[in-house]
């Protein structure tokens, strides 16, 4: 079941990188004149800024998912060589950067098995905050940024997967190395409290056999108090995301159209804590149908390869590998590898209850 669980999340983020990533900085109006009345709602499997000679046959994902899998490596290399884990998942994102950055080189062997696979080494619209402060991190200074752009929340899934499997860690500890993961580059306090809050949602359904629309509701509002108490510091930041994240669950009871309830008032995702609120309206409006929930994802006017990995790992956290459709499964890039690195997370033999306290 926990396997099918942590399978069902990190391919669903995948899918929904997938379906979003060809209308990224696309307006509702462009998609709908490109892919029909209902906005897209299968891969694109040619996508327009790619030359014919590079079309893969392939729904190839972007910089999140890439940026996800190398979070779920920098887990797995603490458990097998015994090192603190922020410090582990740090490094695997040094790899990444490698992977788009050919003036960076790694001034040692690579600890992640990914970061040798050649379509890994390919650049998918990286964000510049993420570069950025990562290359300062690799020279050895504290990068300095106020951002609060979905960089941060939209990799972090594979933390509370990893966490909830055999208790290995608790869910205050799961919810602030998320938001530490995040912090690492960006640093407004609404670039990393909303990975807090999807970590702690995405523990609490991982470790729930039959979650139900109430229970995520349940799980969304102890989230929130849960954090208030992590970041007691950001009371405006934190008032903000409560108060989104509210509307979302209201908005998701209206009968108006999804572009309207998405665009009108709860934004774009182009920054995390609208990303995550977008996730959760998506989520809780189309409980159970991934379906319907991660085409609501990402037909809209902003970043909707961020909202549809999100929405994806959320909502496939819910009805597991299993209940997503296959024609969403075929013909997804890094299928196998994703579920490799699923299992493994799932599979690793040290499940000793592990605590965190680290702070960035």
């Amino acid at each position: 079941m926990i396997k099918d669980k942590v399978r069902g999340s990190l391919i669903g983020g995948a899918i929904g990188d997938a379906l979003g990533y060809p209308v990224e900085f696309c307006n509702y109006g462009d998609i709908q004149n490109r892919y029909g009345r209902q906005g897209i709602t299968r891969y694109d499997l040619e996508p327009y800024w790619l030359d014919k000679s590079e079309h893969t046959g392939m729904a190839i994902v972007s910089d999140d998912t890439q940026m996800t899998m190398f979070t779920a490596c920098g887990l797995l290399n603490a458990q097998q060589n015994n090192e603190p884990l922020l410090n582990s998942i740090k490094e695997a994102y040094l790899e990444w950067l490698t992977t788009q950055d050919s003036d960076y080189i790694l001034e040692t062997a690579p600890k992640c098995w990914i970061t040798c696979i050649p379509e890994m080494n390919v650049r998918r619209a990286p964000g510049n905050t993420c570069l950025t402060s990562l290359k300062g991190i690799a020279k050895k200074r504290t990068p300095i940024n106020n951002s609060k752009g979905c960089g941060g929340v939209m990799r972090i899934a594979p933390i509370p997967l990893f966490a909830a499997v055999n208790n290995r860690m608790g869910i205050v500890d799961a919810d602030q190395l998320a938001g530490d993961a995040a912090q690492l580059t960006h640093h407004h306090p609404l670039g990393y409290i909303p990975a807090a809050l999807m970590a702690h949602i995405i523990y609490r359904l991982v470790q729930d056999e039959m979650p139900s629309c109430s229970k995520f509701e349940t799980y969304i509002h102890e989230g929130m108090e849960q954090i208030k108490g992590l970041y007691t510091v950001s009371k405006t930041s934190l008032r903000a995301m409560e108060n989104l994240v509210g509307m979302a669950m209201e908005l998701s009871k209206n009968d108006q159209p999804d572009y309207v309830n998405i665009m009108e008032y709860l934004g774009g995702g182009w920054v995390a804590e609208e990303t995550l609120a977008i996730a959760i309206y998506c989520t809780h409006r189309y409980f159970n149908d991934f379906e319907k929930a991660v085409i609501a994802s990402v037909n809209h006017g902003g970043d909707s390869d961020s909202t549809g990995a999100v929405t994806g790992n959320i909502i496939g956290t819910i009805i597991g590998y299993d209940g997503i459709p296959q024609f969403y499964k075929t013909d997804l890039e890094h299928h196998d590898i994703i579920l490799r690195l699923s299992d493994e997370l799932c599979d690793i033999q040290n499940s000793t209850v592990m605590e965190y306290n680290i702070k960035v």
